[in-house]
């Protein structure tokens, strides 16, 4: 269906501009987290460290630009500062496991 208005045409080309940088953050966003998992499981803490601010960053831009929600950054980033302090304090279990009682 060809467009023949000339604000649909506009609003068409406006909104292949916004969906081509939108893939292009969620992409990316994908790619630096994908960036940090691998440095988690190489238990490398400086490289993890540099990706994480990056990180963090790109979440909160994206999430207050509305292309992801805020509470799906927050969530990401906190599971995300949890495995970076996890290897960061040397242990390989989750802080929240607590000892079962002997009965």
């Amino acid at each position: 269906m060809a467009l023949r208005i000339k604000s649909a045409k506009k609003k068409h080309r406006q909104s292949l501009k916004k969906r081509a940088r939108n893939r292009f953050v969620k992409s990316s966003l994908r790619t630096k987290t994908k960036d940090f998992l691998q440095a988690i499981e190489a238990k490398d803490v400086s490289t993890a460290g540099s990706i994480f601010r990056g990180l963090v960053s790109a979440f909160d831009k994206a999430a207050s630009k509305g292309l992801i929600h805020k509470k799906n950054a927050s969530k990401n980033v906190a599971r995300m500062s949890r495995k970076l302090h996890i290897i960061s304090q040397g242990t390989t279990q989750p802080a929240t496991e607590s000892a079962t009682p002997a009965d």
